[in-house]
């Protein structure tokens, strides 16, 4: 696969709600291919920092920051670290961030890195360096925890039958390959009416648990809204229910978009903080019919944008 061959998702809307200006600092928190950092690199002459857990997307990123001249430095970490990595880099303030959530086509693709089930490879699913692979999780854990794990993260109703199955397989044989646990997963799981193969849910499950998605998520919409200065937009493309639920309660909060009491409740003085942003997507923006004709991974991306708002 070549450097950079991957357009990511939405990406001319993601840079165009960012709007990048000369002369400001802006964060790439997923580099992934470097699609959009290139981009924001382009729309003017700025400084972009860019963050990746994955070693291989840091290395392929160093001719790409050859390339532009000091304006793009690449940094080798999770996106839990904002605060500490751009701290050590010295960047006080941003005034724009970006994140294109979830598995990178780079990954998914390789059959190395065993995220998928489509092609043979070790059954590994990890990101960075750090982690256990996600055989060490379908071989070690108990069989209540697995199935929890697979319905709350990969919202699998089949869950704990699919939990069972690898039980027993592996008191026979341990998982080493992502065509084993397939194979297991689909003997207990029909196809449903969406068409989606039986095993897609259950990896989706063991690669954010693998990786610790949710939590990361959380942490770097906190740190990244921390540094954003008066005007700095934060623009996120989720692809999955469970992230764009964290980025829409995020955003929400952010704006003041909390619910309100109850208009029967006894009256008392509103306490609540004023909103340090503003959406800039009421709704989240998906894409059109023709990117989704050309890329099926697409088809459930979300895009959602705010801004810090200027504070007298």
């Amino acid at each position: 696969m070549n450097a950079f061959s991957h357009v990511p998702v939405l990406m001319d809307e993601a840079v165009s709600y960012l709007n990048p200006l000369p002369g400001k600092t802006y964060l790439d928190g997923t580099f992934g291919g470097g699609g959009y950092a290139r981009r924001i690199l382009e729309a003017a002459r700025c400084q972009v920092y860019a963050i990746d857990r994955d070693p291989a997307a840091v290395e392929r990123g160093a001719a790409m920051a050859g390339a532009f001249a000091g304006r793009l430095r690449i940094f080798e970490g999770r996106i839990s670290e904002i605060l500490v990595i751009l701290g050590q880099a010295g960047v006080a303030a941003l005034d724009g961030a970006v994140f294109d959530l979830g598995v990178s086509s780079y990954q998914i693709d390789d059959p190395a890195r065993g995220f998928s089930f489509r092609q043979d490879g070790p059954l590994d699913m990890r990101m960075g360096r750090a982690e256990k692979t996600a055989a060490e999780l379908v071989n070690s854990m108990g069989e209540s925890e697995l199935a929890d794990i697979f319905f709350q993260l990969g919202e699998e109703k089949a869950s704990r039958r699919v939990a069972a199955a690898i039980v027993a397989r592996r008191g026979l044989k341990k998982f080493e390959t992502t065509s084993d646990l397939a194979g297991v997963i689909r003997s207990v799981v029909r196809p449903d009416k969406s068409g989606i193969d039986p095993a897609t849910r259950t990896f989706q499950a063991l690669r954010i648990a693998v990786n610790d998605e949710l939590t990361e998520i959380e942490a770097a919409l906190a740190q990244a809204a921390s540094l954003l200065a008066p005007g700095g937009r934060l623009v996120v493309v989720s692809f999955h229910s469970l992230e764009d639920r964290i980025v829409k309660t995020f955003f929400a909060k952010a704006a003041g978009r909390t619910a309100n009491a109850s208009r029967h409740a006894p009256v008392k003085e509103d306490l609540r903080a004023a909103p340090q942003f503003k959406l800039l997507t009421s709704r989240p923006v998906t894409p059109g019919a023709t990117e989704s004709a050309k890329n099926p991974r697409a088809r459930s991306a979300k895009l959602r944008a705010m801004e810090r708002i200027f504070v007298p």
